[in-house]
């Protein structure tokens, strides 16, 4: 079920929001906590059905180790098992299609034959989550709670298929809380603003782009120098677009049930540093990655050599999370040498413009995404030779760039929802009429399939 849909908006939303709160007025808050856990399956279940076993399953184990951990003081052993299983999981339905036509590209012949495992939606999302789990439990960071409390923590629907990917500590606290129970007014209208902004961003702008990004991007060997820049600006934007918009939705749509889930954006876009736009972008992937694989390799505690290693190590990783194909793979090395560089750039104290620095930044941020849109290596390297062959530059796509360059201008001055509402004095009778607004443009352009570009990670 998506976000930007009728069903989701008009049939399971007003559901799920008027059981949740009445349960807990005339039951009690443990029925209301299991009408939101059931209505996450549910949520789930509808994309396959046959899946929910396997999420259930998930849960289960983790937990179960979880407790394990909590209980034994040498609980090493614990967490190997649960950590090791956990990647088994992963990399079966992720990586064995991936693995298997390496080896039999390798060698030249088909050795293996593909077994074609479809990947269950959000596998990667809540498999990182509960690893997390697992690493402060066995820190003795993670205090023991109920299994219904767990399931919340693990299943609760807005989060669930594509993050942000949220922290027990952060969390749980927050579903136990009495005032969780009861209707807030406040973040009921903060909760639709957020929500508005992050429809009207998928729905007008990203599934605009995505039209011009998926028309380049289809015959890359015939390009021209505007149409592969018209392709290159208009996925990294188109990206960012769905993505964002997907978090902030993500982000209202807990806030109606008194939750409130960690920022994943931070207008990227504006950064005038590789390691700044990693401060920006995902937040919530890169903090996990720095506290549960940067910081336990060593982070930088060992000499300069072992941080640059550690770190590049880290975006190779964090590449592969995102999809098992080499392209992947060379967008999180490319990232994590440019990171070095970076790294390296800031001890020699070089200050240059502000300008220069956000404009090597962006450049460098748009050639990788053209790794990670295309289907492979030659495919990208195509892409790129043509965004450089100007002798092929013409007037057919000139308004669409003009149009894509004006975006990212925008993007630079005017701060993105979550800190324009910070800012402003919430809520107000302009705000109200500013989400309505959209709210109703939003409705009228949802298409009957416009998947999130995150669900296939």
């Amino acid at each position: 079920m998506l976000f930007n849909s009728y069903p989701f908006i008009f049939l399971y939303l007003p559901i799920v929001f008027a059981t949740f709160f009445l349960t807990a007025k005339y039951i009690s808050h443990r029925a209301a906590t299991f009408t939101l856990v059931l209505a996450s399956f549910v949520f789930y279940g509808y994309w396959d059905v046959k899946y929910i076993p396997l999420l259930f399953g998930s849960i289960c184990f983790n937990y179960f180790i979880g407790r394990q951990l909590n209980k034994h003081t040498k609980s090493k052993f614990w967490l190997v098992v649960g950590l090791g299983i956990n990647i088994l999981l992963l990399g079966y339905f992720k990586y064995t299609d991936f693995f298997l036509t390496t080896i039999n590209d390798i060698n030249g012949v088909q050795i293996f034959d593909l077994p074609h495992i479809v990947l269950p939606l959000g596998i990667s999302f809540f498999t990182f989550t509960q690893s997390a789990y697992l690493v402060d439990a066995y820190r003795k960071e993670a205090a023991p709670h109920n299994f219904l409390t767990y399931c919340e923590f693990v299943t609760i629907f807005p989060h669930l298929i594509a993050g942000p990917i949220i922290n027990h500590k952060e969390m749980i606290p927050q579903f136990i809380n009495e005032k969780t129970f009861h209707i807030d007014y406040k973040n009921i209208a903060l909760g639709l603003t957020i929500f508005t902004f992050g429809l009207f961003k998928k729905v007008v702008i990203a599934d605009k782009l995505a039209v011009w990004a998926n028309e380049a991007f289809s015959h890359v060997s015939s390009l021209t120098c505007t149409e592969a820049w018209v392709g290159a600006l208009g996925y990294t934007l188109q990206l960012y677009f769905d993505f964002s918009g997907y978090s902030e939705m993500a982000i209202g749509l807990a806030l109606l049930f008194n939750l409130k889930m960690p920022v994943n954006f931070n207008s990227p876009y504006q950064a005038r540093s590789i390691i700044d736009f990693w401060r920006r972008w995902h937040m919530t992937l890169g903090l996990w990655v720095k506290n549960y694989l940067y910081i336990p390799m060593g982070g930088n505690r060992h000499g300069e050599f072992s941080k640059m290693r550690n770190l590049f190590v880290s975006m190779l990783i964090i590449g592969l999370w995102h999809g098992a194909g080499w392209t992947f793979i060379i967008w999180g090395g490319i990232h994590g040498l440019l990171l070095m560089i970076n790294h390296q750039w800031r001890r020699l104290n070089i200050n240059l413009p502000k300008a220069i620095n956000w404009g090597v930044t962006f450049l460098c941020v748009m050639i990788c995404w053209v790794f990670f849109r295309a289907e492979c290596f030659n495919d990208a390297i195509n892409v790129l030779n043509s965004m450089v062959d100007f002798q092929t530059i013409d007037r057919t796509g000139l308004k669409r760039l003009v149009t894509l360059c004006v975006a990212v201008g925008l993007l630079t001055i005017i701060p993105n929802p979550i800190q324009l509402i910070e800012k402003a004095k919430f809520p107000t009778i302009r705000w109200e009429v500013a989400t309505i607004l959209l709210l109703v443009l939003s409705i009228l352009y949802i298409k009957a399939d416009s998947p999130f570009l995150y669900f296939q990670f």
